[in-house]
C-alpha cells in the first residue's frame, strides 16, 4: 500500500516543477510537511505557502485526508467511478486515497499542483513504478493514432531530450520500432521521475525496461491514455528522492504540530 506521496508545484512563468511537500499516512492519521523544495521555489519570489497549509515550519496532522488532497479524488458515488479505477488499473479493494493520488497525479485544471509517489524496491531488488505518459496531447495526430494501437506488454524506449527548454532531464518515450518505420514519439516520462531515473541509470549497468501496462481509449482523458510499467535493477546505495529538495524543512520530532480536523 502506498504510504507516502510528494506534492509538486509548477512555476507558471518558468514552467519548472518544484517538490514542495510530503504527505504520509500510517493508516490512522495523515501527516503533511513542507520540503526544502518549497524554499527553493520561493527564491524567484513566485511560490507562497498554500492556503490549506499557511506555515512552512509546521507539521500538519489529521485523522482525515486533508481537503486539498481529498478534493483531488473522484467521488466513489459518481457513475463513472468504476471506469476511473479501471483506467488507473487499481482494484476497488486497493483504492485507498494515497494509492489513487499516486497513480492519477491528482491534477486539476484550476491549479498548478501535482501528486507523485516514491518508487518502490521489490523483494527481488528491482526498482519498479507505474506512470502515465505525459504530453501526448501535444504530439502529432499520428502519435495519438499509434497510441490507440498499443498493446499491453509492448515495449517502449526512453530517449534523452537534451535541448528541452523546460526540463534538462526530460526523457521522451517512443515506440520500439518492432516493424520497420514504426517510429512514433508518444510523449514524455513524468518530470518527477526523469532526474531519478538518470541517477539510477548512471549507477546501474542494466537499462530500464518500459512496457505498456494498459491503453485507455476515449472517453478516458488523454492524460490517462497510456499506463506504463517501468522496471530496472536497484543499484547499490541508491535512495529515491534523497536530494535536499525532498527533505522536510523541519523534522517531525521538532515541529510544533497542528491537528487539522
Amino acid at each position: 500500500m502506498t504510504r507516502q506521496v510528494f506534492l509538486a508545484w509548477q512555476d507558471p512563468k518558468r514552467r519548472r516543477w518544484h517538490p514542495i511537500g510530503r504527505l504520509q499516512t500510517n493508516g490512522r492519521r495523515f501527516v503533511f510537511v513542507y520540503t526544502r523544495g518549497a524554499l527553493e521555489a520561493q527564491d524567484p519570489g513566485c511560490f507562497t505557502p498554500l492556503a490549506a497549509f499557511p506555515d512552512l515550519h509546521r507539521v500538519y496532522q489529521s485523522e482525515k485526508l486533508f481537503p486539498l488532497f481529498a478534493n483531488r479524488l473522484m467521488p466513489s458515488s459518481r457513475p463513472d467511478y468504476p471506469d476511473f479505477l479501471r483506467w488507473l488499473d487499481v482494484a476497488e479493494l486497493d483504492a485507498a486515497p494515497l494509492v489513487i493520488l499516486a497513480r492519477s497525479g491528482g491534477q486539476r485544471a484550476t491549479d498548478t499542483l501535482e501528486v507523485f509517489p516514491s518508487p518502490e524496491k521489490t523483494t527481488s531488488g528491482v526498482y519498479e513504478t507505474r506512470f502515465f505518459v505525459h504530453g501526448l496531447s501535444h504530439m502529432p495526430k499520428e502519435s495519438l493514432q499509434r497510441a490507440e494501437q498499443l498493446k499491453p506488454g509492448e515495449p517502449l524506449l526512453l530517449m534523452r531530450d537534451f535541448q528541452n527548454p523546460y526540463d534538462a532531464n526530460a526523457l521522451a518515450l517512443r515506440t520500439a520500432e518492432s516493424v520497420p518505420g514504426d517510429l512514433h514519439l508518444l510523449g514524455y516520462g513524468p518530470r518527477y521521475l526523469c532526474g531519478e531515473l538518470l541517477k539510477l541509470m548512471a549507477a546501474s549497468p542494466d537499462p530500464p525496461l518500459v512496457t505498456v501496462e494498459r491503453v485507455n481509449l476515449s472517453p478516458a482523458p488523454v492524460q490517462l491514455r497510456i499506463l506504463c510499467h517501468l522496471r530496472m535493477k536497484w543499484a547499490d546505495g541508491f535512495a529515491p528522492f534523497s536530494g535536499d529538495e525532498y527533505q522536510p524543512i523541519i523534522g517531525d520530532d521538532k515541529a510544533d504540530s497542528r491537528r487539522v480536523a
